[in-house]
């Protein structure tokens, strides 16, 4: 809908309905820039949606249970936003349990880091500069402006629109937290977050030319194949592919002694040591289509060529067409109490259960429709199943017109589920980080025969900031990765 508001900062405008949340649209200063700007959400509802998806965010993906590590990013993080224009918000910084490279900032002060961004880093003033640049998407109220000019996003599940408010909670699939992890800023907001994320780092003393590094870690890791639940940063950061060379001119227009500031690169590596690198099996992985769960001992086939996705709470595959959702997560009860609960929710309309077997584990399943937000109608296959001390429910469903395209296909991957017992799998455990550093003056080639790393020597050389034939000296410290890669078949 388009409409035109005299009187505004901008002039015509798009308004958008969004989530309900919105209210009058109005103007603002802008804490950055002190200009007016048209903005249709105010500071408390900016922080209380990110509340909202951080804890979204936390629940779906988890915080790497390291309460130093997580001490150590957030004093960093809280030193630069206390400095910051919007010192008042309440400023949280936490580190994910994910093997994506990327970082990102929900409304209202609340910043992530992944694990994997952390492992392809490699001193401090490299993290402040990640931290400054997602503080300052906050300070600007980049997300603000993006909403006000845009509808969210969902989940990219085509179905987000169409279920019903029952359906879409239980299976999380148009999840509004993670919904604004797909937020895409605009060049302007990305050159801005570089300048002011660049200066919040310096005015807290740190070598800011490592920022540059950064982005050529980033333009080096993109060349490799990334794993994770979250998307990486070069999708949620668009780069302009000037980067590198306008931090070199902000270098060159500071009159700062950068050889004095901190660079911070042993205290950095000394959080690392013994992190997880890439996928942790333990947690669940993917080889191929069949998904396999070490410590809870199952397996479960996903339709060959659906796009999968592993979270901390669920396990779930969408068609090519993202018309269709199978989802696996766990419940409360029995299978009979759980499909009870589920079928009796107002808005569903059940078929009749029936008890059944699946590979000696005792399940209840039935078909189900339900009505969805544009009057759609959903219809899909509800299964619980009893395995290992836990109940586990699957919800598969599409569009009622598409179900007899995807039937068989939920049902197979249903029939699926069942205990795991290859011991290689069984025994995975995720690759591991440890600082060594060089007996002697060497090549990083040398080093890599004499104390080998199970990761290739170009990803050796990306996750240390250096050439392949970069010559090393004797004591520097260098990142290992060692461990048995799990095989994953196409």
């Amino acid at each position: 809908m388009r409409v035109s508001i005299p009187g505004t900062c901008f002039g015509p405008v798009r308004v958008v309905l969004f989530l309900g949340l919105l209210t009058a649209a109005s103007c603002a200063l802008n804490p950055v820039s002190g200009e007016r700007e048209f903005v249709m959400i105010s500071e408390g509802q900016e922080v209380e949606m990110g509340r909202q998806g951080s804890a979204q965010v936390i629940a779906a993906i988890g915080r790497v249970p390291d309460a130093d590590l997580q001490a150590y990013v957030n004093g960093i993080g809280q030193g630069m936003a206390r400095q910051s224009e919007r010192p008042q918000l309440a400023w949280e910084f936490h580190v994910l349990e994910d093997a994506s490279v990327n970082a990102f900032a929900m409304p209202g002060g609340y910043i992530f880091v992944t694990r994997g961004m952390l492992t392809r880093m490699t001193n401090e003033a490299q993290l402040a500069s990640v931290l400054g640049h997602e503080i300052a998407h906050v300070t600007a109220r980049h997300s603000v402006q993006q909403m006000s000019r845009q509808q969210l996003a969902s989940l990219g599940l085509g179905l987000g629109s169409v279920l019903s408010p029952t359906i879409a909670e239980y299976g999380q699939v148009a999840s509004f937290g993670l919904g604004l992890l797909f937020l895409s800023y605009s060049r302007s907001h990305e050159t801005q977050a570089d300048h002011l994320g660049f200066h919040y780092a310096l005015d807290q003393g740190y070598d800011t030319r490592e920022m540059g590094k950064v982005f050529e870690m980033l333009r080096r890791d993109a060349q490799l194949a990334g794993v994770g639940r979250l998307p990486e940063w070069q999708s949620s950061h668009p780069d302009p592919g000037n980067r590198i060379q306008d931090v070199q001119r902000m270098v060159a227009a500071s009159s700062e002694d950068f050889s004095a500031k901190m660079v911070g690169g042993d205290e950095f590596l000394r959080h690392l040591d013994g992190m997880a690198y890439g996928e942790d099996p333990r947690a669940g992985y993917f080889r191929g289509s069949l998904f396999l769960h070490p410590d809870l001992q199952f397996e479960l086939a996903f339709p060959d060529g659906w796009a999968k996705q592993n979270a901390a709470d669920a396990v779930t595959a969408i068609s090519p067409n993202r018309d269709a959702v199978i989802q696996l997560r766990g419940a409360q009860g029995s299978a009979a109490e759980a499909a009870r609960r589920f079928l009796a929710q107002d808005g569903v309309q059940a078929g009749a259960p029936s008890a059944r077997t699946i590979h000696g584990n005792p399940a209840v399943t039935a078909e189900f429709s339900a009505r969805g937000g544009q009057n759609e109608s959903v219809l899909g296959i509800v299964t619980f199943i009893e395995h290992g001390g836990a109940t586990w429910g699957m919800l598969a469903y599409t569009v009622a017109d598409r179900f007899a395209s995807y039937g068989s296909a939920f049902s197979r991957s249903r029939d699926s589920f069942q205990r795991l017992t290859d011991p290689e799998a069984l025994a995975a455990q995720p690759l591991r980080m440890t600082i060594d550093r060089a007996p002697r003056a060497m090549s990083l080639q040398q080093f890599n025969s004499e104390m080998p790393s199970t990761i290739p020597l170009a990803e050796l050389a990306l996750i240390n900031g250096l050439d392949e034939t970069s010559q090393l000296h004797a004591g520097q410290p260098i990142k290992r990765v060692t461990g048995t890669v799990m095989p994953r078949t196409d």
